[in-house]
């Protein structure tokens, strides 16, 4: 039994539960910030007054924090409270202890529900789930150094700290009657701890918010409005008084992972050496996480009458890292868009449903925003971005493993396969992009063409003059073809089949909390993962 078992402080993951799954709650690790089972054998319920570390996959049980540890946080949660032996046990409690220390008296902020746009009066039994983001910076303008997540009632209290000394972000719980720290930064990076208790989300130790584009699925924000029955208890809570959209929160989260990412890589590449080549590069050859992007049309409002559906750009190729990160010149201007009738009719010949098993909530249709699809990540993104920036890997080294299976920019096994080459052992930052490149090459020449290694290796042979414009002009020409295959019927099923491919992909993570952020299909579970080719077909992984 772990203390999350023992307590309520945590969000209802209606995704996690065993009516979703099919599987007993708690058999998943990962679930557990730390296994609490020796401490409960000992009487050790945790006590006030004191920090607690408790690190997944690290620590056995919840310890005690030593002075010296407690010293060396130099957060806003341990300067201000737990340094001063002040243990805020609600959301009100913590806020009003910044704003009485006068520390980060900015505040902003946010809320999201993923039952926030079915009407309350349609379904009375299902939970709203209401949660606030609340951001906290030192003046206005200026980037936050304190993120906490809470529900109103403050049944959990979550809280991302930046400790300047050490440049990372501090992870907190509150379980009470007290707190315990999770990890930090790094500890999402650790073998032992990776993807285990908050990092199953915190994947690569920064902040996270899935639905990080317009129009920001399930947020208040001014794509959408959270809705509210007139006598809701909620709009008396002066914190909800204060929201704002997630259109500013999208800044606010960028601008954080830029600074983790910043401070990540001064970290790992000095002296001539980059440390853990691996823990870098598995940004670049895989999808450590994903965002979840949607089309900006309302699904409601599409009927076989309606105008195109453009779908996210996302789906088709990772637009952000070559185009508008390493400045592929392509020529089309926009995502390929579909006839409102082909989506109309997929919702009905897919059976797409929004469900929650665990409320015995049903009704048919797709997410309020239609056609959402997992996404390449930011995180990833910008640590691939910023490798380049700072010449740690060149721009066309980037580029050519982008450029492999790019059709999938999400779940590829093909790009993938190229992490083989990427050794995990400190490599010279002068040489280490070229010495992988070269294995590959190697590894090629003994291949077929079409294999991860050749595909590589072709986009490898390309002159430093020449690649931006040849890529530019693949991807042209397979949106030319998504563009048009899309328009049929069989094309749109296609790409229906494949975005349900990608979604139960996105379902098996952890980062998946919640049954309404996705839709259900009838597509059975075990259907064949399917994949997008270059000629714009989709076709079952082999």
């Amino acid at each position: 039994m772990s203390v999350w078992d023992r307590t309520p402080e945590r969000r209802r993951a209606t995704a996690w539960t065993a009516a979703a799954t099919g599987a007993p709650y708690g058999s998943v690790d990962a679930e557990e910030v730390f296994t609490a089972a020796t401490a409960a054998d000992e009487g050790g319920r945790l006590e006030q007054g004191k920090l607690y570390r408790g690190v997944s996959g690290v620590d056995r049980g919840p310890q005690p924090m030593s002075a010296e540890e407690l010293a060396g946080l130099e957060d806003p949660m341990a300067v201000v409270f737990f340094r001063q032996g002040k243990w805020p046990m609600t959301l009100e409690d913590l806020l009003n202890g910044l704003t009485q220390a006068n520390a980060l008296p900015a505040q902003a902020v946010y809320m999201i529900s993923e039952a926030g746009q079915i009407a309350a009066e349609e379904a009375p039994a299902l939970q709203r789930d209401f949660r606030f983001a609340i951001a906290r910076a030192a003046a206005p303008g200026r980037e936050p150094d304190l993120l906490v997540s809470s529900d109103p009632a403050s049944a959990f209290l979550q809280v991302a700290a930046w400790d300047p000394g050490t440049r990372v972000f501090n992870y907190y719980m509150r379980i009470s009657p007290t707190w315990v720290w999770t990890g930090d930064s790094w500890s999402a990076l650790a073998p032992e701890s990776r993807g285990k208790g908050c990092f199953d989300s915190h994947v690569n130790g920064s902040v996270v918010m899935k639905e990080l584009k317009q129009p920001w699925i399930n947020w208040q924000s001014m794509s959408a409005t959270i809705q509210l029955t007139p006598d809701d208890p909620l709009r008396d809570n002066p914190l909800y008084r204060e929201v704002i959209g997630a259109e500013r929160l999208e800044l606010t989260v960028r601008g954080l992972v830029t600074r983790w990412t910043a401070a990540r890589l001064a970290a790992v590449s000095g002296d001539g050496a980059v440390e853990h080549p691996d823990h870098l590069l598995r940004q670049l050859f895989t999808s450590t996480t994903v965002n979840l992007a949607s089309a900006s049309t309302q699904s409601a409002t599409v009927a076989r009458d309606s105008r195109d559906l453009v779908l996210p750009m996302g789906f088709w190729l990772n637009a952000d890292a070559l185009i508008n990160d390493l400045g592929l010149p392509v020529s089309v201007e926009s995502a390929p868009s579909a006839p409102g009738s082909l989506y109309a009719d997929s919702l009905a010949t897919f059976g797409f449903r929004l469900e929650e098993k665990t409320s015995s909530f049903s009704r048919q249709g797709d997410t309020f925003f239609a056609f959402v699809v997992p996404e390449a990540a930011h995180e990833d993104n910008d640590v691939v971005r910023q490798l380049v920036e700072k010449g740690l890997v060149p721009a066309k080294f980037a580029a050519c493993a982008l450029m492999v299976d790019f059709t999938n920019p999400v779940f590829s096994p093909v790009r993938g396969h190229l992490m083989s080459y990427v050794p995990t052992e400190p490599a010279s930052t002068s040489t280490w992009c070229n010495d992988i490149a070269a294995e590959i090459v190697h590894a090629a020449s003994t291949l077929p063409a079409g294999s991860p290694e050749g595909q590589f290796a072709e986009n490898w042979s390309l002159p430093e003059a020449e690649w931006r414009a040849v890529f530019a002009k693949r991807v042209d020409a397979y949106l030319e073809k998504a563009a048009a295959r899309i328009r049929t019927a069989s094309g749109f099923d296609d790409c229906t089949r494949l975005a349900e491919s990608r979604r139960r992909e996105f379902k098996a993570q952890r980062l998946n909390e919640f049954e309404l952020t996705l839709p259900a299909t009838n597509i059975p579970v075990d259907a064949p993962r399917q994949r997008m080719n270059e000629d714009a077909t989709v076709t079952a992984v082999p």
